[in-house]
């Protein structure tokens, strides 16, 4: 191949290797150019005043997410200022209230190990309860929110006895006592229908032992009346109906647990009313 051949072959391939290069450079200023506008969407800049008090107005308008951003980056920008722990702390409460339980959790928690001595960490602790308040379902269904909302209010008791959250704390302690409770039956009732009658009498005896304050009590207390009697365990079952008859002589289950040990019919008060758990909560509140 002669010199001018090797030039005319040669003119393609750089013309080629041109049009690549100009490719690459085009899509790296297009991915700068889409970099710098993601970045224009997500940073934030201003004073400690600033910021703040954009968070505050988009969380008196219920714009939560939005005010969480704002909290953040008082935090982020400003991590020395006076106003950076309680932006974190209202960062916390956007994301609770704007459902995001998991990262409102998240950002409680790291408040409350970075700043252990601020003055409203009670708050922190008693949000952390509400988080897993608001998540605590039916009795049917699966109960770990229940335990960690426990464990969230009495923390607040335990540390905080003479705060303002701690009053409502109690209450809510007392209306988990009695939700749990109530699951402990369920399963018992769950063990009843299949027969299953040493099993449910377990459960019922969770109810009696430890939760002796809650309103499930008379109703464990005739259930195991019930399964002592399906056993054949006649004593047992009369004992579950004295014991009934003795601390609750007015509760519709002792009418219940006469008719069965006595094997007779007597006159019935007006239908029961199940309740779920919204319904326990409005009753002890109103």
């Amino acid at each position: 191949m002669n010199a001018l051949s090797r030039a005319n072959g040669a003119r393609p391939l750089r013309s080629r290797l041109m049009t690549i290069a100009a490719a690459i450079l085009m899509g790296a200023t297009l991915a700068a150019c889409s970099g710098t506008s993601k970045q224009k969407d997500t940073y934030i800049e201003g004073t400690v005043e600033d910021l703040y008090n954009r968070g505050t107005d988009l969380l008196l308008a219920k714009e939560y997410k939005q005010a969480a951003k704002f909290f953040n980056e008082v935090d982020r920008q400003h991590p020395y200022s006076s106003w950076a722990a309680r932006a974190q702390l209202m960062a916390g409460y956007s994301y609770y209230k704007a459902g995001e339980y998991t990262t409102a959790a998240a950002t409680l928690d790291r408040f409350i190990r970075l700043h252990p001595g601020f003055r409203d960490v009670a708050y922190a602790y008693y949000l952390r309860g509400l988080i897993q308040f608001d998540q605590v379902r039916d009795v049917k269904h699966d109960q770990s929110h229940t335990g960690k909302a426990t464990n969230a209010f009495q923390a607040v008791v335990r540390r905080y006895p003479n705060s303002r959250y701690a009053r409502d704390a109690r209450r809510k302690l007392v209306i988990l006592e009695d939700h749990a409770a109530a699951r402990q039956l369920e399963v018992g009732r769950y063990y009843q229908r299949r027969r299953q009658h040493l099993a449910a009498i377990n459960r019922f005896k969770v109810v009696i032992e430890k939760y002796q304050t809650t309103r499930q009590v008379p109703e464990a207390l005739h259930r195991m009346a019930e399964s002592y009697s399906a056993l054949g365990v006649k004593p047992e079952a009369r004992r579950m109906a004295a014991v009934l008859g003795y601390n609750y002589p007015a509760s519709e289950w002792y009418v219940d647990s006469y008719e069965l040990v006595e094997n007779r019919r007597i006159a019935r008060p007006k239908p029961r009313k199940k309740q779920n758990f919204i319904d326990r909560v409005i009753d002890f509140l109103f």
